[in-house]
């Protein structure tokens, strides 16, 4: 018996809507980086964007267990002398609640360009709506 290997042509994509409401987010971001990588399929194949398109809303709205709240920092640098900043998870939770589940799913795809392909195929926001009515997207109970 031959190994399947999914063509790119062969692939079908669905769009998902996924609630962030009370979700913890390391457990969220593990469950949608499967989702965007297409390893929930039987036709997964590691080197083919298999993946699906994955909208969250209420970002804002996530949790986080221990001290994480206080104690996890994101850092961004300017690239001139001095230009590292830093900025703690409850602060950034109020002012771009959205970077916060980005980073974690980013960190849990690949580091090349098929990555980077399917990082592009996330959408989030903030709050409960989004403009993606128009492709239909499924509520995926997590």
């Amino acid at each position: 018996m031959k190994t399947f290997s999914a063509k790119p042509q062969e692939v079908s994509r669905e769009w998902l809507v996924v609630d962030a409401q009370n979700q913890t987010l390391g457990r969220l971001a593990t469950r949608i980086a499967t989702l965007l990588r297409g390893k929930h399929k039987p036709i997964f194949t590691p080197h083919v964007d298999c993946g699906d398109f994955v909208i969250v809303v209420n970002a804002d709205k996530i949790h986080v267990t221990g001290k994480k709240m206080d104690q996890k920092m994101y850092y961004r640098h300017s690239q001139w002398p001095g230009g590292l900043r830093e900025i703690a998870l409850c602060r950034q939770l109020q002012t771009h609640p959205e970077r916060v589940i980005e980073a974690a799913v980013r960190g849990m795809l690949p580091k090349n360009r098929l990555g980077h392909k399917m990082f592009k195929k996330l959408k989030v926001y903030a709050g409960p709506t989004h403009p993606h009515q128009a492709q239909q997207p499924k509520p995926l109970e997590l």
